[in-house]
């Protein structure tokens, strides 16, 4: 379905804005984001994983408040295995287990419970942890790189990348404000890491299809200016754009309204990813590639060679 048939914007002539209001609410998200600090989850930080089981299923939402009531902030509570079984996971604690304990005797004393395993994370292996989640998203980018590279031209490989360091910055630290400002539970976990990782390839395969469609058009067009063949190929992309982003974000949303605690991290993370990728593959992508090829290479991305120009105007 083709929502937008032979548009005509021209999204080459506001490059420049958009780049500067980027730059503005990259720099502004990163010295609040360094403000406020990074809340980091039990994955990366350590904590007390503990399995319990029920006599007879309780809510898991009841359980969830009685443990965020006792004063457990951060805590992931979900089911697992049959439906009387949950899985509790609190930021470390020494005493954890035995506080739980005694606080579902409290609060459920009309069902009794047996706890399966205790497992704790400790903080040096949550460091690890970090420093591999890190490494990961910088080898995903390497390897999109050289991907895009081969495929490409290095130019092209070069604004993806740029597009890609563009979509995880404002990402992470619009999370880390959220969390801060919003009653919404965003501390960096494995979840939002996976969360990441996908906005990665989802933004990349944007890119790519603009970036294959002016390769197209190169050879379409020939000796049509560079800029002008840009703006013709996100035109003729953007039905396939709206299409694919319009339905993801109605799920995404979805997820968020209605997902829970468990899923709000990753799809509001996917939701602001998708939206962001979106638009640096449109602005940010292709802006870079024009400026690299007109401030670096010296081509007239404009298509109208000055010197020619003068000895037309003398004649």
């Amino acid at each position: 379905m083709r929502w937008f048939e032979k548009t005509n914007i021209n999204f080459v002539a506001s490059r420049k804005i958009f780049v500067y209001l980027s730059f503005i609410l990259i720099l502004s998200g990163i010295i609040v984001s360094f403000i406020v600090g990074v809340q980091y989850g039990i994955d990366f930080q350590g904590g007390t994983e503990i399995a319990i089981e029920f006599e007879k299923p309780i809510p898991t939402e009841a359980l969830r408040d009685a443990i965020e009531g006792a004063g457990f902030t951060g805590s992931e509570i979900k089911s697992f295995g049959q439906e009387n079984q949950y899985l509790i996971r609190v930021k470390e604690s020494e005493k954890a287990p035995q506080m739980i304990e005694e606080l579902l005797k409290n609060k459920f004393p009309e069902i009794e419970f047996k706890t399966l395993k205790i497992d704790k994370i400790g903080p040096k292996i949550g460091a690890e942890l970090r420093e591999q989640a890190f490494i990961a998203v910088i080898l995903a980018v390497a390897a999109i790189l050289i991907y895009i590279a081969f495929r490409f031209e290095f130019t092209f490989g070069l604004g993806a990348i740029v597009a890609l360091i563009h979509d995880v910055i404002f990402t992470f630290t619009t999370i880390v404000i959220v969390n801060h400002l919003t009653p919404l539970n965003l501390e960096i976990n494995q979840s939002i890491l996976a969360a990441m990782l996908t906005v990665v390839g989802y933004s990349i395969n944007d890119t790519v299809i603009i970036f294959d469609r002016i390769r197209e058009n190169r050879e379409v067009h020939k000796g049509l200016a560079f800029t002008k063949l840009v703006n013709l190929s996100i035109n003729e992309t953007l039905s396939r754009t709206v299409n694919t982003v319009g339905t993801t974000l109605l799920v995404l949303v979805t997820m968020v309204v209605f997902g829970g605690p468990v899923l709000q991290g990753f799809a509001f993370t996917m939701l602001v990813g998708i939206i962001i990728g979106t638009y640096s593959s449109i602005y940010i992508a292709s802006s870079f590639v024009i400026w690299y090829f007109e401030k670096v290479k010296k081509i007239n991305v404009e298509g109208v060679d000055k010197k020619v120009a003068t000895a037309t105007a003398k004649i």
